[in-house]
């Protein structure tokens, strides 16, 4: 009998594949684990409820007759200049670089030039009033790009915001929003007026539940993210456009399945579908290059629910029921987040970083995020990471199954409370 060699090596190497497939990774869940893991569909969020709320701080800055940030916490980036850092040419910037920076940041008109107005775009908002980067080491595992130091936060397009004052060189706005306060260009916001305003708050308030699609007017407007608002009257979706004088005027978009009327329900159908639009897009701190870390990873994904979160991870912990588990051993930790946490309902704190739990898998407590990395350390002891740089699926343990995986490091020692929301 002759034998089909290449059969055989297909049907052998199929094996190997499958078998190595079904020992699932730490780190190497997929959108079809969204729909496989063991989830409730309990839920104490009442999404028209928080929905109210949500917009009560999403339009709060139009409601200020000036900015509520201290002048002293407004100017904590200059602190900056007391530390190493390196600029985009990796070199270190020097004293007089941060004079210049500062000196622009004219906080002597602080709260002086009250403006209401709206982002263009998705916005970046700075520290400092320039765009050029801040690192610190960069040769340093976990320093370097993409953590800009400068790069606060990025406020979705149709975004309200109160205007402080402008730097010296006019070029740039200090600014607060519901969710931060820094530096954007001038160039990416317009000026409203109460007429604007009252066209734009309509109590009709539709949110984009697809990711990364463009919108246009005459010409390309903006590439649009998970959790952006578009109010929408008789003649479509508004947005702003700025006139010569960069005062902002109403403009109109068509949208069809990229947006629903917000809030959408909180039910097991919606949570998957808006897991699945974030899923694998690459980190960004602090909104960098459009793409989300941590925090507003967590904070995009409950905007379409109507649920308002704060926006950095230490900030979010008091967004709902704080329940500390710092003391518990890592088999306590696992048992207390199934006993106590709600998936899609309950984050997991630990210092600088957040996640959101989404349920069981093969015994496991599952968390999806968006992470930079996995610390590691080789037998002499060198520290370095191993990049994923995404949002992803994992265990309380990522990376436990690599090689000169750091088991100090572990992810699940340094976690110290979940949030029920």
């Amino acid at each position: 009998m002759k034998l089909n060699f290449k059969l055989i090596a297909l049907a052998l190497s199929s094996t190997i594949f499958f078998s190595a497939c079904s020992q699932k990774s730490s780190i190497d869940f997929n959108k079809k684990d969204l729909t496989t893991i063991n989830q409730n569909d309990i839920s104490n969020i009442n999404e028209n409820i928080e929905a109210q709320k949500y917009f009560k701080k999403y339009f709060a800055p139009w409601e200020l007759d000036k900015l509520s940030t201290p002048l002293k916490d407004a100017k904590w980036g200059h602190g900056y200049r007391l530390k190493k850092i390196y600029l985009e040419n990796h070199i270190l910037a020097t004293p007089e670089w941060f004079d210049k920076q500062i000196d622009n940041s004219n906080f002597e008109e602080y709260n002086t030039t009250i403006k209401k107005a709206i982002t263009l775009k998705n916005t970046n908002v700075r520290v400092l009033p320039t765009s050029s980067v801040m690192f610190y080491n960069p040769n340093k595992p976990g320093e370097g790009f993409p953590f800009d130091y400068n790069q606060n936060s990025l406020l979705k397009i149709n975004t309200p915001v109160i205007v402080s004052h402008f730097s010296k060189d006019r070029a740039w706005a200090y600014i607060q929003a519901s969710i931060v306060g820094g530096w954007v260009k001038v160039e990416d916001i317009a000026f409203v007026d109460d007429e604007f305003i009252n066209k734009f708050k309509n109590d009709n308030y539709y949110v984009a539940v697809k990711e990364k699609f463009p919108i246009y007017d005459i010409i390309f407007r903006e590439y649009v993210k998970v959790g952006t608002i578009f109010p929408k009257d008789e003649n479509g979706y508004i947005i702003a456009k700025p006139d010569f004088n960069q005062n902002a005027k109403l403009v109109h978009i068509e949208l069809t399945n990229e947006v629903e009327k917000m809030p959408i329900a909180f039910n097991k159908e919606n949570k998957v579908k808006i897991a699945k639009e974030m899923m694998d897009e690459p980190y960004g701190w602090g909104g960098l290059l459009n793409n989300r870390d941590c925090s507003s990873f967590t904070q995009d994904f409950f905007t379409p629910f109507g649920k308002y979160l704060h926006r950095n991870s230490k900030a979010q912990t008091k967004n709902g029921e704080y329940l500390d588990v710092s003391k518990l051993s890592k088999n306590e930790k696992k048992e207390f987040i199934k006993k106590h946490g709600i998936p899609f309902s309950t984050l997991v704190y630990l210092k600088g970083h957040i996640m959101l739990y989404i349920g069981i898998k093969e015994d496991e407590p599952l968390v999806m995020h968006n992470m930079w990395s996995v610390r590691l350390k080789d037998k002499w002891g060198k520290k370095y990471r191993h990049i994923v740089g995404k949002a992803t699926i994992t265990t309380l343990e990522p990376g436990k199954d690599l090689k000169d995986f750091d088991e100090n490091n572990n992810m699940i020692n340094r976690i110290l409370g979940i949030v029920v929301l």
